[in-house]
């Protein structure tokens, strides 16, 4: 989600990622990688105990996400220090920060792993992960993803990232036109202003607010800008709705002619971080290192409400190159490293809406998602 987004239709997009990759499918049932729990040593780990981890059927909005004390689970350093690099659409968003200062407080390198972190767009990640040049994607389940994984790529949605606060307003805002209310407002034929364009996982949460609104996913058109450009151009009229994240939303909250229609469910990540085969499979050590440490910086950093402490808003600020101000102002992130279960399912069938997956029945998600990795992080055994 760095300054213009690529333009790419996703099924073409696809066709080129397995192309760039030499990928053949390799899937004549429905398979786990290698990092099974089945194949692992389990442990209790010290400072992790019921509340680390939550039933994934568990949907309730007021859901208490997973957590551990802080500065657990401990470190487990691997034998060798083991290089490491994360794509991710951008450095400056908030839902990034974890990993941000995972780096700047050494919490990777507690773990034995030098970690770069590398900004990139989803369709140049997406081949270099499933061919092992980079290790892991901080991004989220796109359509592009999924056709990916449907093609024969090896990856898999292994933690997620955050929930909204109930009182943020993070997703899809419209400019009322001449006596609509925010109460009723007319979606069917609007452009909507997105950084992904269609195949977006704001399809789940978007579809739904359509739906209230006598819209859908068929009958609205898309336009897409960069990160920069989305909040101009639903001001100036380029577009006449937007999906408007943590803190942009603000900059439009109460001010007349604009009104927000809905965001993205409460308890249930939509992103979070991606594996290739290079942690899936070939040094699982390493990859369940990377969530170890990735885990103990919520804990210890993000575990309630973060931006109470005004001086870790000041270095948050810092650290993303945000604005202290507008940061300050919305709501902290719940960060949750758990996937919910038929998340991958329910992205799935709004991706079918918007006509950009491909072929008949839906993914499995034992081909899109693993919990292990994340559950040997905190001790628990399914």
């Amino acid at each position: 989600m760095r300054g213009r987004a690529r333009a790419y239709p996703v099924v073409v997009l696809t066709a080129a990622l397995l192309a760039s990759a030499g990928c053949s499918s390799p899937y004549e049932s429905d398979s786990e990688p290698k990092a099974d729990v089945g194949d692992r040593t389990i442990r209790p780990v010290e400072g992790c105990g019921d509340t680390s981890w939550t039933d994934p059927a568990d949907l309730s909005p007021n859901r208490l996400p997973a957590r551990c004390q802080p500065g657990a689970p401990p470190p487990r350093p691997l034998a060798k220090t083991r290089k490491l690099t994360i794509a991710t659409g951008t450095l400056s968003a908030e839902y990034v920060a974890p990993l941000q200062v995972a780096v700047d407080k050494g919490e990777f390198k507690k773990e034995g792993l030098d970690v770069t972190l590398k900004v990139l767009p989803t369709p140049d990640a997406l081949p270099l992960l499933a061919k092992g040049d980079i290790d892991a994607q901080w991004a989220a389940p796109e359509a592009a993803v999924m056709n990916g994984v449907r093609g024969g790529f090896d990856i898999r949605w292994v933690a997620g990232n955050f929930s909204p606060d109930p009182e943020s307003k993070s997703g899809l805002w419209v400019r009322l036109k001449k006596g609509e209310s925010a109460d009723r407002v007319a979606m069917a034929g609007r452009k909507l202003g997105t950084m992904i364009g269609k195949g977006s996982v704001i399809a789940y949460p978007m579809e739904k607010a359509l739906e209230q609104h006598g819209g859908g996913l068929d009958r609205i058109q898309y336009a897409q800008l960069g990160s920069a450009d989305v909040l101009t151009a639903l001001q100036n009229g380029g577009v006449d709705s937007a999906w408007l994240l943590d803190p942009v939303w603000r900059k439009v909250d109460g001010e007349p002619g604009y009104a927000f229609l809905g965001g993205q469910p409460q308890g249930e990540p939509l992103g979070g971080m991606l594996y290739g085969p290079s942690l899936l499979n070939d040094d699982v050590d390493a990859g369940v290192a990377l969530l170890r440490a990735y885990i103990r910086t919520i804990n210890t950093y993000f575990a309630s409400d973060y931006k109470r402490d005004a001086a870790f808003v000041s270095y948050l600020a810092e650290l993303l190159k945000a604005d202290e101000a507008i940061l300050e102002s919305t709501p902290s992130l719940r960060m949750d490293w758990e996937i919910r279960t038929g998340t991958t399912d329910r992205l799935q069938s709004a991706y079918r809406a918007q006509g950009v997956t491909e072929g008949d029945d839906p993914l499995p998600e034992s081909r899109t998602v693993t919990r292990t990795l994340y559950e040997e992080a905190v001790g628990h055994r399914p």
